[in-house]
């Protein structure tokens, strides 16, 4: 499938293994007892969710601008809570609303 879209699902599908990476690095000793485990564990569910609609980007009417919303608050959201997790500093968290709506567009963008 070639398209404006197709480098949308190749990217949903790199970012599906990176996911699933980040899942085994959390499952081995990610925030034991701190809470931190939580919000990893969170992060990476909103990861594998819009990794796999990334995937149906070329399918949509839109598909550049759901892509580029799709991944750009992918990114914002997902490693904003991942960064906050691992590193325990929440000074990046005001990153999160915004990669937040980003997802909300994107996921319109998808219905268009």
């Amino acid at each position: 499938m070639a398209g404006p879209g197709a480098a949308f699902r190749r990217l949903g599908a790199l970012s599906g293994a990176g996911a699933l990476g980040l899942a085994s690095y959390g499952a081995h000793g990610q925030g034991a007892g701190d809470g931190t485990g939580i919000l990893f564990d969170k992060s990476n569910k909103h990861h594998f969710l819009h990794s796999l609609a990334l995937l149906a980007v070329p399918l949509c009417r839109k598909p550049v601008w759901a892509g580029l919303l799709l991944a750009s608050g992918t990114t914002l959201f997902c490693t904003t809570f991942y960064y906050q997790a691992l590193s325990g500093d929440p000074s990046f968290q005001n990153l999160a609303p915004v990669g937040g709506s980003l997802l909300f567009f994107g996921w319109l963008a998808l219905a268009l």
